[in-house]
């Protein structure tokens, strides 16, 4: 039985936002795919909620480097034992990146996630939080978790500390739902609920906002969950919830006219807008579309319904974020990183920062919740993943700023995934809360402010353990890594094989077999790197002293194969899937530096 709402005035259809990953950087079973989604509002979500009753249920052989690494004061530093003949094999890296603080706090927690336990994480298929009993229903979502109703949901899920299984499904986008996922939801659609009932039959739900409901229905506080939702006889509670949500639906709208239409001449009076057009006088940026300036308008709403409130949420009776509050941050964060792209928009700046301060104040306290790290993504992902979706966007706006902040958002400004990196992102606050999970923070000996943000962190002790943990991800799977990104090879990706909606999707291509060693014994070389253990002031000598050990690991002939092999990667890095930002800007940076040596 699939449950889904039919309440014709509900009825909103959006396009998810999948991933650009043809399948996990990792080759971790299972990929993203394109759906469209039915997005009730909260009173029809409501009606098909109440039909429930509460107790609904009961709850490869490495490949040796001829080369020599030079010995150096700064290479003696590192955690490596390097060989004078040989690249470690990828074994022994494992090995090393184990012996780290950043890297055995890392293992334990993958054990810990096992047993559905540990922090949060965009792979987990098991979360028990404090329970022991095997939970009787299971939620499907998309395996990198950037779909945004699936997003939302497990933010709820892991606010309401939920016991659950999961399983990753494919969007369609760039990959393929596998069959028995379609017998169960015909539909394709993600997320879905599979509820186990008493006599043994399962009931399907579909819709997010269904599903978050129906949770937060199923779990209530009498028995020691957070509340998520207004009590049953808050008719004030309602309206308000019911208000918000058709303000989230007016600002998504206002988002779709802005990014996926052509903006139109800038209105305004002064020597800008169509005025200035006319005569031939130029405008200032506070000339803007109607488009622009409708989305603004409409931010204002929503700023002014988050200052009313005395703490950063929605709803200022509660201090953690609540069911209204995730509705909005999923799609809000894809705002931001298409409005910074297209539109040169950067909310986060102090200029907006000032302008819409409550905002700010809300995705900081979000930021600051390890739950929102383990989910969300970066703007480069996003506006690769944008597109399949929803079509183009179209450049305008603030035509200066915006080619500054696309340049930077996708590496292609010389600095930002280039070594040496700066500290923060110049357009994605990286310590407004904790960039890596905590248990790494703790390992390396990274606390907190006061206010609970990183940004009095030593740069060089957070620039060591956010390599640490790309060293670590990267070691855990290196020689299936390297066939990954030899799909890149001249001669890689030409079988015939099904194509997909996402640009950078190609889940059955091939890679070039000739180049597999060479790309293999370079990331060998740049796993090393980011495992090295001296401080950054060392780290630019350690990389020096490797650079001809990069190049003699290149066979004859083979460079242009290895570089186009290594972009292939880093262009493919996927945030959260593979890990956070603070670890993938160090692990694109130390792949370009591997390109640039090897070119």
């Amino acid at each position: 039985m699939v449950i889904k709402s039919t309440t014709p005035r509900a009825r909103v259809v959006v396009t998810a936002l999948s991933s650009i990953l043809p399948l996990s950087f990792f080759l971790i079973s299972g990929v993203d795919s394109f759906a469209t989604y039915n997005n009730p509002t909260s009173t029809a979500a409501s009606k098909v909620v109440k039909s429930f009753p509460t107790n609904a249920f009961t709850a490869a052989t490495a490949i040796p480097i001829l080369s020599r690494y030079h010995n150096t004061a700064s290479a003696s530093k590192s955690v490596l034992a390097m060989s004078t003949t040989t690249a470690e094999s990828w074994s022994t890296l494992q090995s090393a990146s184990s012996s780290t603080a950043v890297g055995s706090a890392l293992n334990n927690e993958q054990s810990l996630r096992a047993t559905g336990k540990g922090s949060p994480f965009v792979q987990s298929n098991l979360r028990l939080f404090n329970s022991s009993e095997k939970p009787k229903i299971t939620l499907y979502r998309d395996h990198a978790g950037w779909c945004p109703y699936c997003q939302k949901t497990m933010l709820l899920i892991e606010e309401k500390e939920i016991p659950i299984n999961i399983e990753l499904v494919a969007m369609r986008s760039y990959g393929d739902k596998p069959a028995e996922f379609l017998n169960m939801v015909p539909s394709g659609l993600l997320p879905a609920l599979i509820v186990e009932q008493p006599d043994g039959r399962k009931r399907v739900i579909t819709e997010s906002q269904v599903i978050m409901e129906l949770l937060d229905r199923w779990h209530p506080t009498s028995e020691g969950y957070k509340a998520m939702l207004p009590s049953e006889e808050d008719t004030d509670g309602w309206s308000k919830f019911d208000t918000l949500a058709n303000l989230e639906r007016e600002l998504f709208s206002w988002w779709c006219t802005l990014v996926f239409r052509p903006e139109g001449p800038r209105l305004g009076g002064g020597s800008g807008g169509l005025m200035g057009m006319l005569t031939g006088k130029g405008g200032g940026e506070k000339e803007m579309s109607g488009s622009m300036k409708g989305f603004l308008d409409c931010l204002s709403k929503v700023e002014s319904a988050l200052t009313s409130t005395p703490g950063p949420w929605f709803f200022g009776e509660y201090d953690y974020p609540t069911m209204i509050d995730f509705i909005y941050v999923s799609h809000v964060e894809r705002m931001l990183a298409s409005a910074a792209y297209w539109k040169g928009l950067d909310l986060r700046s102090a200029e907006y920062k000032a302008q819409f301060p409550g905002l700010n104040a809300w995705l900081d306290a979000f930021e600051k919740r390890e739950c929102y790290l383990a989910f969300k993504s970066d703007y480069y992902t996003h506006v690769m993943d944008i597109p399949p979706q929803y079509g183009p966007g179209f450049d305008g706006g603030f035509e200066d700023k915006r080619k500054e902040f696309s340049q930077c958002i996708n590496g292609r400004d010389g600095k930002s995934w280039k070594l040496p990196l700066p500290h923060d992102d110049p357009v994605q606050p990286l310590y407004r809360g904790p960039p890596l999970p905590l248990c790494a923070l703790s390992a390396a000996g990274i606390e907190s402010d006061a206010d609970g943000t990183y940004e009095s962190t030593n740069p060089e002790q957070m620039a060591k353990a956010c390599r640490h943990m790309a060293g670590w991800k990267l070691s855990s799977n290196g020689d299936k890594v390297a066939r990954f990104a030899a799909r890149g090879g001249v001669d890689g990706a030409k079988n015939p094989r099904k194509s997909f909606g996402a640009p950078l999707a190609d889940p059955y291509a091939n890679p070039d077999q000739s180049v597999v060693p060479s790309v293999d014994a370079v990331l060998r070389i740049v796993c090393a790197a980011l495992l090295e253990d001296g401080e950054d002031d060392d780290h630019g000598a350690v990389l020096q002293s490797m650079e001809q050990s990069l190049r003699d690991a290149v066979l004859s002939g083979q460079a242009k194969g290895v570089v186009g092999s290594l972009a292939y990667l880093r262009d493919r890095v996927g945030v959260p899937r593979d890990m956070p930002l603070a670890a993938a800007r160090q692990f694109r940076a130390h792949l370009n530096w591997a390109i640039d040596v090897v070119a």
